[in-house]
């Protein structure tokens, strides 16, 4: 099909709008409650179960970071960690039939506006930028340039993707940086672009805590709990990324060990900047249009 005859009123792309609907308001209704004393657990599970009163589903476990976490820092079930005076990153996801948006916000407590203010700027900048026949490159220098115009770094080992059914990474990579060779947007695709900025190194590396897992191929397994753990993954999260604490059998981390130990599941550590650096976050879902792109989680 060539570009100028995609059908953006498709009903996939209806829940692709749908899906950014219900997460802006959830960004905006669980940014009010990160405040000093508030519990990361009780934050992420309201994210989470106010998706679902709004006619979605979790695409992910609701990511909280702080400081120089990144990505991929999710509650325990037994979680009794409180928000001080510390820079927060909400990343949060939603499906509609496996159709996805993606989001994320800095909520600053740390008193650091600028390193908030950076991430955000440099997502509206490569907003501009972003219709077809454009390079994925000129949106990452986009990017760049903000963020080294505040004297900070992005994070170059993190991009922004695409969004497919059922897939909550897919093609084209959306770098935070300029590159000299990209990918040429088109019509109808969907893509999150997510700038990092850090007052440190710009490359994260991999910490010791999981917390988030997907399904990595499927399989049989002979424990009992591993086994109802893996018939719920397959049922509710097919191959998206879900919580330990999801999971309704009662030894979750058990279960998950065996299945990590088969290859039948694979985590995803929470990524870090140096330790003393900060991180900050801003990422929007846009489907790309014959004049630029509309922006569903606005």
């Amino acid at each position: 099909m060539a570009e100028t005859d995609v059908d953006l009123d498709a009903e996939q792309y209806e829940k692709h709008r749908e899906a950014g609907e219900i997460l802006a308001q959830v960004r905006a209704e669980a940014a009010e409650r990160v405040e000093v004393g508030a519990s990361h657990l009780d934050v992420a599970e309201y994210a989470e179960n106010r998706i679902r009163e709004l006619g979605g589903e979790p695409a992910f476990p609701v990511n909280i970071s702080i400081d120089e976490e990144a990505a991929h820092a999710t509650p325990s079930i037994d979680d009794e960690e409180t928000f001080g005076e510390e820079m927060v990153n909400l990343d949060i996801g939603v499906h509609v039939d496996g159709w996805l948006a993606d989001t994320a916000i800095t909520v600053d407590l740390s008193g650091h506006d600028e390193l908030a203010e950076a991430s955000e700027e440099a997502l509206d900048a490569a907003l501009d930028v972003v219709e077809p026949g454009v390079e994925t490159g000129e949106v990452g220098a986009a990017i760049e340039d903000v963020i080294d115009g505040y004297g900070f770094n992005p994070v170059v080992n993190l991009t922004g993707h695409g969004l497919g059914h059922w897939e909550q990474h897919t093609a084209p990579n959306i770098p935070n940086r300029a590159v000299s060779q990209g990918t040429t947007l088109e019509v109808g695709d969907v893509v999150a672009i997510e700038p990092f900025a850090t007052d440190g190194s710009g490359k994260v590396n991999e910490g010791a805590d999981e917390e988030i897992f997907a399904l990595e191929r499927e399989g049989s397994i002979r424990n009992r709990q591993a086994r109802q753990a893996l018939e719920q993954i397959t049922e509710e999260f097919r191959t998206l990324p879900f919580a330990t604490r999801w999971l309704d059998t009662s030894r979750a981390k058990m279960a998950l060990r065996r299945l990590k130990a088969n290859d039948i599941v694979h985590g995803y550590p929470v990524l870090k900047e140096d330790d003393g650096a900060l991180v900050s976050q801003k990422e929007h879902t846009l489907i790309v249009t014959p004049d630029g792109c509309e922006v569903t989680t606005r």
